[in-house]
């Protein structure tokens, strides 16, 4: 009787009771940090910023010269004589009036950057958050495999019980085969529950990057939003989805400005140098070399370009309507998220509650029928029924103690705080800006910024 009343208190107080604590084991914080900096998913897109940084550049070079180096040789037999003639030289070319469209292409590629950016945002909160939940789930599952072996132990003893007293007279064979049937059930139940942790160790390891030890309980996370509303005020202006959908708006706009520019005049100026030469006979005979030097500028008027231009000028408007419907689309996804995760925790909250006194009453409950079946007035089935009630109610205790840190984080991620600021994180922050600020206005060079 008292150990099982202490079971059960250790089973109410937390669910880090049944996980061994010790003052090297994983904290959650300590688990997000690693998944920060190792998650492949998040290195990808972060690697994907990076190659977006380089549109800026590539606009930009609309406004820089292009220079080439020419040169040309000929060898050929004309009425007996071996003539030899080639040329080499350099040629400069600039743009001097494009319709704007490298400045609206510049404009647009920052654009396109700033909501790479967000997004970028937008998929560490996502894998900060999937890294949260098989945190949990692997807490949660471990609990209720422990939880699982102990009902086995209790009713590997019910079934010796229930032969003794067959043996001695005092019960009927229907009891024996009552309890190992439950026995069995109980067998296969904790092979499954065995299964179950072990897939949510996979998938710690897929987020996290390392194999899960012994892992700390955790609490809620902090700094929630007072009220539903709060949660919905901060995620219009906060949240990434948004803020990336409102940037890729603006791309969506100097897309339009880019197109109508090719329908204006273009200016482009030229400069070049060059020096050729003629031999005859292999050089017996030379013109010499001749020297040249040209400056001049030419300008191009659009008058039609067979509806090509127009077609693009269209199609880009349209692009832009969809850009401007898809940012009410991300509000809505964003406060369903919102309202999802909140209606979670509260419940989640609540159903904690229940499952505490419904975890004591069935203890209670399971004490009280084995001392009744200790005296006659029960059966062992009635034994088996009210061990099962208990069962029942600490794995659902187990699992809602999980959701509760579960929901606290999607309320954090829906909201468009689960980042490193927020929750302190022990890890050097991923800095986007300095790479772009490296790479966006680089005239030459063919390593990247950190050497490759």
């Amino acid at each position: 009787m008292f150990v099982r009343r202490a079971l059960l208190a250790a089973v109410v107080l937390s669910s880090t009771a049944l996980t061994s604590v010790s003052a090297s084991a994983e904290t959650l914080l300590g688990a997000l940090a690693k998944a920060y900096t190792n998650n492949s998913e998040l290195n990808a897109a972060r690697a994907g910023l990076r190659a977006t940084d380089e549109d800026v550049a590539i606009a930009k070079s609309g406004y820089r010269p292009v220079i080439a180096g020419t040169g040309s040789y000929s060898a050929a037999k004309q009425n007996g004589l071996e003539i030899q003639t080639g040329s080499f030289g350099i040629e400069i070319q600039q743009n001097l009036f494009d319709g704007f469209q490298t400045r609206n292409s510049v404009r647009g590629a920052e654009s396109r950057v700033r909501a790479s950016t967000e997004s970028l945002r937008n998929t560490e909160q996502t894998v900060l958050f999937n890294a949260a939940s098989s945190y949990m789930n692997v807490i949660r599952d471990r609990q209720i495999a422990v939880l699982t072996e102990r009902n086995l132990e209790f009713l590997t003893e019910q079934v010796r019980a229930a032969r003794s007293r067959f043996d001695v007279g005092e019960g009927t064979r229907t009891d024996v085969a009552q309890a190992d049937a439950s026995r069995s059930a109980a067998t296969a139940q904790l092979a499954a529950a065995r299964a179950q942790a072990e897939s949510s160790a996979a998938e710690y390891r897929r987020y996290i990057g390392d194999d899960p030890k012994t892992l700390k309980g955790a609490s809620p996370a902090k700094g929630l939003p007072k009220s539903l509303d709060a949660a919905f005020s901060i995620a219009s202006v906060q949240h990434p989805a948004i803020l990336a959908t409102n940037h890729l708006v603006d791309a969506a706009a100097f897309t339009v400005k880019t197109a109508e520019g090719a329908l204006l005049p273009q200016l482009n100026a030229t400069a070049g140098m060059s020096r050729s030469f003629r031999e005859t006979n292999g050089g017996s005979l030379s013109d010499g070399y001749t020297n040249s030097a040209s400056i001049g500028a030419q300008i191009t008027v659009p008058i039609y370009q067979g509806g090509r231009v127009s077609a693009q000028v269209r199609q880009s408007k349209e692009s832009l309507g969809q850009a401007r419907i898809q940012v009410d689309v991300t509000r809505d996804q964003v406060r369903a998220a919102v309202t999802s995760a909140w209606s979670q925790y509260v419940a989640a909250r609540q159903q904690v509650i229940a499952n505490r006194a419904l975890v004591s009453a069935a203890q209670l409950a399971l004490d009280g029928v084995v001392e009744e079946r200790n005296v006659g007035q029960r059966t062992t089935l009635d034994v088996l029924n009210a061990q099962a009630d208990v069962i029942s109610a600490q794995i659902s205790l187990a699992s809602s103690e999980r959701d509760v840190v579960v929901a606290s984080y999607a309320i954090l991620s829906s909201i468009g705080q689960l980042g490193v600021e927020k929750l302190a994180l022990n890890v050097q922050k991923y800095r986007p800006e300095e790479h772009y600020n490296a790479v966006k206005d680089k005239w030459y060079g063919l390593r990247t910024p950190d050497g490759r």
